[in-house]
């Protein structure tokens, strides 16, 4: 069986456990996982927050992380203004960066979620209204979900990966994890 943890990360961790080259300490996920011998599968930027898999088996690692098997990941995300259909069909057909299209995502606008607050939290302003979406992606470029929705005029300010296939972060409290055994031969889908 493998180890997968399923690790709520905190805004300003660094996915990874040491910190190297940095004039000044950054948190890591030493300061919160000891347990030995997993490593991350993928990454998740400092400043976003939520599910972060960690695993002991290279196998399970490579079937969540590489952009080939095109597990789907959901992510909450608090962007800056009123997204209108436009924007969100552009979302869903796929958006043109700087290193390319991207694939077409899965997006709706929904009420604000029950979260964490975020520490530290984001900054409001009065004259400007923001609004939150459900957005699913299946491939994993750089900073990708924050560039989507740039692109289409929505600024993200708050950015939550929700769930990696089946597996959620629903119930885990920030810097928390669970640990689950992972049967041999069970894709990163749940099947």
């Amino acid at each position: 069986m493998a180890r997968l943890l399923l690790f709520n990360k905190p805004f300003g961790v660094l996915s990874q456990f040491t910190d190297r080259g940095s004039p000044t300490a950054r948190p890591t996920l030493s300061d919160h996982i000891d347990v030995k011998g997993v490593y991350p599968a993928g990454r998740l930027d400092q400043d976003s927050e939520g599910l972060l898999l960690l695993c002991d088996d290279g196998r399970l690692q490579a079937r969540i992380a590489d952009p080939r098997f095109k597990l789907p990941k959901t992510y909450l995300v608090q962007v800056e203004g009123d997204p209108q259909a436009p924007a969100l069909d552009q979302l869903r057909h796929g958006v043109r960066l700087k290193d390319g299209m991207t694939l077409p995502a899965a997006v709706d606008r929904i009420d604000p979620p029950d979260l964490w607050p975020r520490d530290p939290p984001i900054r409001q302003r009065k004259s400007i209204p923001d609004a939150w979406l459900k957005l699913t992606i299946r491939e994993g470029r750089n900073r990708q979900v924050r560039r989507m929705t740039a692109a289409v005029g929505l600024p993200t300010l708050r950015l939550v990966r929700w769930s990696i296939g089946d597996w959620t972060v629903a119930g885990i409290a920030p810097g928390q994890f669970v640990e689950i055994a992972v049967p041999p031969g069970r894709t990163a889908s749940g099947s």
